[in-house]
């Protein structure tokens, strides 16, 4: 009898524990922040669009919030907050883009963290392209581990 009890107090454990991780990681951070900063949970196609700027900085978020690359772009008289994607995937990328490139983006118009961004699809940067996501937000890098 003590067994049973014992087997069945483990197993209700291990479900609570299960439900309690999968609840977490649903509603940790807001979009970018789960999933390790991929914004594929948040990127909407009926949102996307297309800006031309210049960079005004590029920044790593900080590991809290998903440990990604974004960067401020000054596009008309807004600057707009562009969420690229993981480090490690852009260091092994051929196009870099940096502090006064001037750049064209796609992607799709969100709310990050509260407040208003960009995650970006396309970046063109003269005539390289860096393609970060698929036409339904899907993160190139998807099913790639970190090397």
């Amino acid at each position: 009898m003590k067994w049973r009890l014992l087997v069945a107090a483990i197993a209700v454990g291990a479900l609570s524990a299960t439900a309690a991780m999968a609840q977490g990681y649903r509603g940790a951070g807001s979009g970018a922040g789960s999933r390790r900063g991929s914004g594929a949970r948040v990127f909407d196609p009926a949102t996307v669009t297309t800006i031309s700027g210049e960079v005004l900085a590029v920044n790593s978020l900080p590991a809290r919030q998903g440990s990604g690359i974004h960067m401020d772009v000054k596009a008309g008289g807004d600057v707009i907050d562009v969420h690229l994607g993981p480090s490690w995937y852009l260091d092994q990328q051929k196009t870099k883009v940096v502090k006064g490139d001037a750049i064209e983006v796609t992607g799709s118009r969100v709310t990050l963290f509260g407040k208003p961004a960009f995650v970006a699809q396309i970046v063109k940067k003269g005539s390289d392209v860096l393609a970060l996501r698929d036409a339904a937000g899907v993160p190139a890098w998807a099913g790639q581990r970190r090397r």
